[in-house]
């Protein structure tokens, strides 16, 4: 009996002990006491005057770099241009090199369209994924049409009797970057999204 009734205690203070704890955990917590205080809901954010901010910051960025390109006081110019599926970056007098075969000949002036980013100093532009045409012009000169130098393919098989040696030389073109010119004032980015491009890729 009295092994029954210490038992039965034990049980009791068990109880006890958890059913404090639990209470006290409770009133530790912090999720009540913050829904409990009465601050004021913050009031709906104004969409409408945000993108009215926004309009004007990027029409005064605008506005200044037109009037850089318009003093010439850009600086030097750069451009990314995207060339027989390579993407390169060019300032004038620059030489690239492309590798394999392509077909303009020596002394061909070209027009790279494919620019990807033009800037200068203080501002950059950012094509999506490129600029528009019209916007940057980048002119080059083909100046030399050559081979690379004599690569040599070796392969052996050991105790087979097997050898073949291969000379390879692949074509290259140099292109010096005449010049890169912004053609086009720069408009805000609510006038671009307006009228979208017409260019099909």
């Amino acid at each position: 009996m009295s092994l029954l009734a210490q038992s039965v205690r034990q049980v009791l203070r068990h109880t006890k002990q958890h059913v404090s704890l639990s209470g006290a955990i409770r009133a530790l917590s912090i999720s009540p006491a913050l829904l409990q205080q009465n601050k004021p809901m913050p009031a709906a954010i104004d969409v409408s005057a945000i993108a009215k901010e926004h309009q004007k910051e990027c029409q005064s960025v605008c506005d200044r770099v037109n009037q850089q390109v318009a003093k010439s006081e850009q600086g030097r110019l750069f451009a990314v241009v995207h060339l027989c599926g390579k993407q390169f970056k060019v300032t004038p007098g620059d030489i690239i090199l492309v590798e394999g075969y392509w077909p303009p000949t020596i002394g061909d002036e070209i027009s790279l369209d494919k620019v990807l980013l033009a800037g200068a100093r203080d501002f950059t532009l950012i094509g999506r994924p490129i600029l528009e045409p019209g916007q940057v012009t980048v002119k080059a000169t083909i100046i030399e049409k050559t081979l690379t130098h004599t690569k040599t393919n070796f392969k052996k098989k050991r105790r087979k009797q097997y050898m073949r040696i291969n000379f390879q030389r692949s074509p290259n073109t140099m292109i010096r970057i005449n010049s890169i010119e912004l053609t086009r004032a720069v408009e805000s980015s609510t006038e671009a999204e307006v009228q979208p491009s017409k260019r099909l890729f």
